[in-house]
């Protein structure tokens, strides 16, 4: 049976709708982290007009979808493996290398780790640190990696601590797991949502290094989690050859196809994002920074990480406080390296974004 003090993730509104009686539709969904505007405009018309693609089964290949990929990563269209969202993608590269020992960088997405346990690799956590703001120390991060580990898992910007590591502390990294022929994992799901994509993305290294794989999601940037698309980036041949052989055929959906070759193309949906982001980002960490009860850590993308600092106020507090009024933020405090005074929320419209505001400073 739920309890309040249940934790829930960005996507359980219909849990949260059975415990608290308030109808999903009319829940603000602030621990979903999806982009605030909705589909691309360009997407949804292409798709309403080319509805016929369901009729036929998708090229094998993904002819189309990797050039458009191609032509808005950077990435060679040959380095390209598209999947049906960046969670059957992680399993994928899990199942394929099968690593004997991982290192974690936590707090992060609980997925690594339940699809490393099913393998049995043997996981080791690099954890961040408040002192640092949850800020990677990379140099330090190197000193844990030796010839062991076989694969490095790193949320880049991270969930939940809205944290980065620049592409030239990341090469760094890189370098050294080179050195270990340790595999990178890089999980860039947040990445366009930052203020400068090219200072963050390790898209750029994959041709350099073959023992890179950058996943990427449309599901959180382009708001379409339900149509589970994602793509991963790497040039390791061994591997992709392992990875075509072993996939199933058709994973992703000729709708799903079609829709990549259009959404990418949406310049000015994509800057109305990062504008949108960038604003909300601004107003409402300034707001909340007048407040010495909370502390807010610098975000690098779409949400951000918040320490209570109220005697006796907790996080669930937090969240059942702001639920009673149809706003769902993230309650923190069951991930590894956080605690019961932490939560999370991303930036919707600036109505959306002032009533939480509003709703956080009623308890701090």
């Amino acid at each position: 049976m739920l309890q309040p003090s249940d934790q829930f993730h960005g996507s359980d509104l219909e849990k949260v709708e059975q415990l608290y009686g308030i109808r999903r539709e009319e829940i603000r969904p602030f621990g979903a982290n999806v982009n605030p505007l909705g589909l691309s405009p360009v997407m949804k018309r292409a798709l309403q007009e080319h509805m016929d693609v369901l009729t036929e089964y998708p090229d094998r290949d993904y002819t189309d979808l990797r050039n458009a990929l191609h032509l808005y990563t950077g990435a060679e269209p040959d380095h390209i493996l598209p999947g049906s969202g960046t969670t059957e993608l992680i399993v994928s590269f899990i199942n394929a290398i099968k690593p004997k020992k991982t290192l974690v960088v936590e707090p992060t997405y609980s997925e690594y780790k339940r699809n490393l346990k099913a393998v049995k690799s043997e996981i080791e956590e690099y954890i961040l640190t408040e002192e640092r703001d949850f800020q990677p120390d990379p140099k330090d991060l190197c000193e844990q990696i030796d010839p062991s580990v076989n694969m490095l898992i790193i949320c880049n910007p991270n969930n939940p601590t809205s944290t980065s590591i620049s592409i030239g502390q990341m090469e760094d990294i890189v370098k050294k797991c080179k050195e270990t022929s340790t595999f990178v994992l890089i999980d860039e799901t947040y990445v366009e949502f930052a203020k400068d994509v090219s200072v963050i993305s390790a898209i750029p290294l994959v041709k350099k290094y073959n023992n890179v794989i950058v996943l990427r999601s449309v599901s959180k940037f382009f708001a379409c989690p339900g149509l589970r698309l994602g793509y991963a980036c790497l040039s390791n041949e061994k591997l992709i050859r392992y990875l075509k052989k072993h996939e199933n055929p058709w994973s992703v959906s000729s709708i799903a196809a079609y829709a990549g070759t259009v959404m990418f193309t949406d310049t000015e949906y994509i800057n109305h994002t990062r504008n949108l982001i960038l604003q909300e980002q601004g107003l409402v960490c300034s707001a909340l920074r007048t407040r010495k009860t909370l502390k807010v850590f610098s975000p690098t993308t779409n949400f951000v990480l918040l320490k209570l600092q109220k005697d006796g106020l907790t996080s669930s507090e937090a969240f059942e406080h702001c639920i009673k009024k149809g706003l769902m933020i993230r309650d923190c405090s069951n991930f590894i390296g956080l605690g019961p005074e932490y939560i999370r929320f991303c930036f919707l419209k600036p109505e959306d974004d002032d009533l939480l505001v509003n709703t956080l400073l009623e308890i701090l």
